[in-house]
């Protein structure tokens, strides 16, 4: 039974896949909103019925990034200034939330004591790595944002996001398993995702930016489905 709901839950991700692709370059965004919108909670109903161990950090961090997705598409009907800056702050404060959780769900696999004294120089040149880009995306972003709360909500989004890939690295190299190389695979392709997001929101205006964006975006949720789906992490040592 849970293989058939499995089955059509796959095929409904697939089907919003090509969905959002087909009215993305037909400038049906409106529909390719909806469409998009739809895939974050259609895995997390598959994680609901195909993982038994559950971790309430990414429990709540699928159930969290569903909420705001279904959202998404809100905008549309908000005719105002003031409207849309809430909608944006509340929006992306959804989303900061899921992540900081997701942050939690990758530190929980690490004794901190050891990662400082073991990778000193990874963090230091993960830290001057994330102040670079964190300073040239606010760059990008600041002339468009006419309200300075924006500005510091953009902040924050961005540097939580570099954070999770810099634990989710750091993560690989401590544990080199099969279950934190498929979490990091899925950090790195959603900070790509929202890295070209951004090219497309604030730099060039092109379909298959955003078309780009969503496969990396899909990609970061199946790895890291697979990711919920492996149990005793130490089985799955890569090098064993």
């Amino acid at each position: 039974m849970n293989l058939t709901k499995s089955n059509i839950l796959i095929a409904s991700i697939i089907l919003l896949c090509f969905s959002f692709a087909l009215f993305q370059f037909q400038e049906e965004y409106f529909i390719s909103a909806i469409s998009k919108s739809l895939i974050v909670p259609l895995f997390t109903l598959l994680y609901f019925i195909n993982v038994k161990n559950k971790s309430p950090y990414f429990t709540w961090f699928l159930v969290l990034f569903s909420i705001s997705d279904l959202s998404s598409f809100m905008g549309y009907y908000l005719n105002t200034t003031k409207a849309l800056d809430i909608y944006y702050i509340l929006g992306n404060t959804l989303y900061i939330v899921a992540y900081i959780l997701l942050i939690f769900e990758v530190v929980k696999s690490l004794n901190v004591k050891k990662v400082i004294k073991n990778y000193k120089l990874h963090l230091l040149v993960l830290g001057l790595l994330n102040v670079y880009i964190v300073y040239v995306l606010l760059n990008i972003v600041d002339p468009v944002f006419s309200n300075s709360y924006l500005v510091y909500v953009e902040l924050v989004y961005n540097v939580v996001m570099l954070l999770l890939l810099s634990f989710a690295l750091i993560a690989y190299f401590y544990n080199d398993s099969k279950r934190s190389l498929l979490f990091f695979l899925g950090s790195l392709c959603i900070v790509f995702s929202e890295f070209i997001q951004i090219a497309y929101f604030y730099i060039v205006d092109q379909d298959m930016l955003n078309f780009t964006s969503t496969i990396l975006f899909v990609l970061a949720f199946s790895f890291y489905y697979f990711h919920s789906r492996i149990r005793n992490e130490k089985t799955f040592k890569l090098f064993t």
